[in-house]
């Protein structure tokens, strides 16, 4: 069996009123880093999580006994959506906490000529998405196509990919991915 090191981490971390900011200044580590660790892109050495938990301030064994409560709550408000992006990209999921949970669901709002970077995205699983309104790039590999209100994609997300709003208006966008990546 795997720990969710990432999901333990950020559920510790959010309990305790941290930013990843403020944890990776009190570690001594770079906020690239919290993180990376955090979506399970990376995965410390005992020493760096041990620095890590120091920062919050928790052990290693009780980090690694901890198990939270999973959520019991079935439906959400469209104010009860938790907001976890920045800027002229919104990302508001389902729930606020993912931890021990295996699929994880957006409402994404997408300004005008926003994108998710130059870079492509990759990541582990699987990721799908209906567009609801406004028109959205979606580049998965080196295939590109420009889909509307109605259209949909869904792929592995380990294929490098990438989104961009194109046309005057917002576009929005009910996602999911499992495992929760994002």
């Amino acid at each position: 069996m795997s720990v969710d090191i990432g999901g333990r981490l950020r559920h510790l971390r959010i309990m305790r009123n941290l930013s990843q900011r403020e944890l990776a200044r009190r570690a001594g580590v770079t906020n690239s880093t919290i993180s990376l660790i955090e979506s399970n892109s990376s995965n410390p050495s005992v020493g760096a999580l041990k620095r890590i938990l120091d920062g919050i301030p928790i052990g290693l064994a009780e980090f690694f006994a901890f198990e939270p409560e999973r959520p019991r709550k079935a439906f959400y408000g469209s104010d009860e959506l938790t907001e976890i992006g920045k800027g002229p990209i919104s990302y508001r999921q389902i729930g606020d906490n993912l931890f021990g949970r295996s699929l994880q669901i957006l409402k994404e709002c997408y300004q005008p000529g926003s994108d998710t970077g130059k870079v492509p995205l990759v990541h582990d699983g699987e990721e799908g998405g209906v567009v609801l309104s406004g028109r959205m790039e979606v580049t998965v590999d080196d295939e590109r196509r420009i889909l509307g209100p109605g259209d949909a994609y869904y792929f592995e997300s380990r294929r490098p990919h990438r989104f961009r709003c194109v046309g005057p208006a917002a576009c929005e966008v009910i996602s999911a991915c499992t495992p929760p990546t994002f």
